[in-house]
């Protein structure tokens, strides 16, 4: 309880001191503009080009928060496929979206001994300890969405990089592309959960996004656990409905997973399936917001991350840790996903899964067919 009263304190902190921050007001055509450009298809390989070959035999585990989450359910599925190409044995255990459940399988993780950890959406400054056993152990460790942004984590050396697209800008962009869709007039209600410092800067980009635009409004800044989305987002979506009716245009969140379990209470409500208020997430890109995407049923967008790149990307980090090299330092870029361009770059499959070519350039970096 103390680590977690910690965490909440600083991310409030973080979020008091960020909202101190005036937003700077955009010309709605430059706005749209941005929108529009996220939406591109992602042809061009922007990643590493070099790097060292891989060794045989090694032993990866990834830890996830939880397999519903599409985000570390994606990254696995990348993970332990870049592990097949390279021979390298993977092992997939789930924390069940509990700190408990998180904290014993880092435990059991370690006490397997593998050469490498991949953990994926734990709040990493809550297993301070956790990595410190396991960097002492002289395992290499990589993270997705580990902390507020990617690269090292402060204060916590263990972690060679933590992956993730830049989560500011990924918020900003779903928060205009709501401008856009409204044409300067959206009133957006903001789902956030404070107690992890990657959503805190997600939500900081979402109402920068809303206010720079000047005849846009933030309507609320609502705080609901992740860890109680089924629990509290039906009546918290019944709440909100009553509490702006008409007024109420956009829902934003930071995962798509809120959105499962608001839109039945839309639906309960007689609200059109295509009418207000819009669904966009800022991640992760899961198959149901593709699905509703595509059948234009509440949710117009998502800002998905390229969740099987990302679990090759991470491979391909704990392999440079394996040889004392330094990360690749590479960052994806904002994907925007609306009924426009669903089925461009994985979309016919239901996940953004660039047309890059990267595994074929990060086995080329390995020295594997």
């Amino acid at each position: 309880m103390k680590v977690l009263k910690s965490v909440l304190l600083a991310a409030s902190a973080a979020w008091l001191a960020a909202m101190a921050l005036p937003a700077s007001a955009e010309n709605l055509d430059q706005i749209k503009a941005e929108a529009n450009a996220a939406t591109a298809p992602v042809t061009q390989w922007d990643g590493p080009t070099t790097g060292p070959k891989a060794d045989k035999g090694k032993f990866i585990i990834y830890l996830a928060d939880t397999q519903t989450n599409a985000g570390s359910a994606g990254t696995a599925d990348g993970a332990k496929e870049a592990a097949a190409a390279l021979g390298w044995k993977f092992q997939l255990m789930d924390g069940q979206n509990t700190p408990t459940g998180e904290s014993e399988i880092f435990e059991q993780a370690i006490a397997l001994k593998p050469d490498g950890i991949i953990v994926g959406s734990f709040n990493a400054t809550a297993f301070k300890d956790l990595f410190k056993r396991a960097g002492e152990a002289n395992i290499k460790i990589v993270t997705w969405h580990g902390a507020a942004g990617p690269g090292p984590i402060d204060g916590i050396p263990e972690v060679f990089w933590n992956l993730s697209t830049d989560p500011y800008q990924i918020a900003n962009v779903a928060a205009k592309y709501a401008v856009a869709h409204s044409d300067g007039l959206a009133k957006a209600v903001i789902l956030t959960d404070m107690q992890y410092p990657i959503v805190v800067t997600k939500t900081h980009g979402q109402e920068d996004g809303i206010k720079a635009c000047e005849t846009c409004e933030v309507l609320s800044l609502e705080n609901a656990p992740y860890t109680e989305i089924s629990q509290r987002m039906p009546s918290l979506m019944s709440a909100l409905l009553q509490r702006y009716g008409d007024k109420l245009s956009y829902m934003l969140a930071f995962n798509d997973l809120y959105f499962d379990f608001s839109v039945p209470t839309l639906r309960a409500n007689g609200v059109p399936q295509d009418g207000k208020p819009y669904l966009i997430s800022a991640g992760d890109g899961s198959v149901s917001a593709y699905e509703r995407i595509r059948k234009g049923e509440y949710q117009i967008a998502t800002v998905p991350e390229p969740l099987h790149l990302h679990g090759w990307q991470a491979i391909d980090e704990l392999n440079r840790a394996f040889h004392g090299e330094k990360a690749s330092g590479y960052v994806t870029k904002v994907h925007l996903v609306t009924k426009e361009n669903i089925d461009a770059d994985g979309g016919d499959k239901n996940s953004f899964d660039p047309g890059n070519g990267y595994r074929d350039h990060y086995k080329k970096i390995w020295g594997v067919e």
